[in-house]
């Protein structure tokens, strides 16, 4: 490099950090399997005439969960307006485990290249781990009105209800208990916690389950 103040780190995804593994050995190694979202870079063995460059010259190299690149996708998306590629956002979601206080960073992002669906998935999944999506299950009498009861108790919340599941069958008792699960919109944990509170106030005791949209 031509300014040896520049340091430069490596990223990789957790599920395939082939070039740490290699790194750490000073040989190039072959990983057994990779399992990572961010494809582009979901090899199990680097370049052999790349890894002496990469030796000499990177300062450092850090790993990803792909947790992270979920949430980071999310960001761009909404707070840039930039569709960039799970292995293009490594540098992105990289920046969380730096100092970069009172630092220039740069972060290279590269590629776009994702299908819609993928880029669906991926939106969905960075809402529900930001709790701006999340499923609850209550019980309730299956009785008329019980149902507009929790909705009323929802929208006096701001809660935006997107799905509903009214399962019968989850007490031999149907007077006594019908299980009614609920997807809901929110602006973030402190709002998710809030229609929970109101939820638990109204005598629901509603439980967190794994949402599917």
């Amino acid at each position: 490099l031509m300014n040896q103040k520049i340091k430069v780190i490596g990223v990789e995804p957790e599920g395939a950090a082939c070039m740490k593994a290699s790194l750490e050995a000073g040989k190039v190694v072959t990983l057994d399997g990779v399992n990572t979202i961010a494809d582009g870079t979901a090899v199990k063995t680097p370049g052999s005439k790349i890894f002496p460059y990469i030796k000499e010259n990177l300062d450092d190299i850090i790993t990803v969960p792909d947790e992270d690149l979920i949430v980071s996708f999310l960001d761009m998306v909404e707070n840039h307006k930039m569709i960039v590629e799970n292995s293009g956002l490594l540098t992105v979601a990289a920046l969380k485990q730096l100092d970069c206080k009172g630092k220039k960073v740069v972060a290279i992002l590269s590629g776009g290249n994702m299908d819609v669906i993928t880029m669906s998935s991926v939106v969905q999944q960075g809402l529900i781990m930001r709790d701006r999506i999340f499923t609850v299950s209550v019980l309730l009498p299956d009785k008329p009105g019980e149902l507009s009861r929790v909705a009323a108790v929802i929208a006096e919340q701001s809660g935006n209800v997107i799905k509903l599941e009214h399962n019968q069958f989850v007490s031999t008792n149907r007077n006594a208990a019908v299980e009614l699960r609920i997807t809901l919109e929110a602006f973030g944990t402190d709002h998710k916690n809030e229609i929970l509170d109101a939820l638990n106030k109204g005598g629901y005791r509603p439980k967190i389950v794994r949402t599917s949209v």
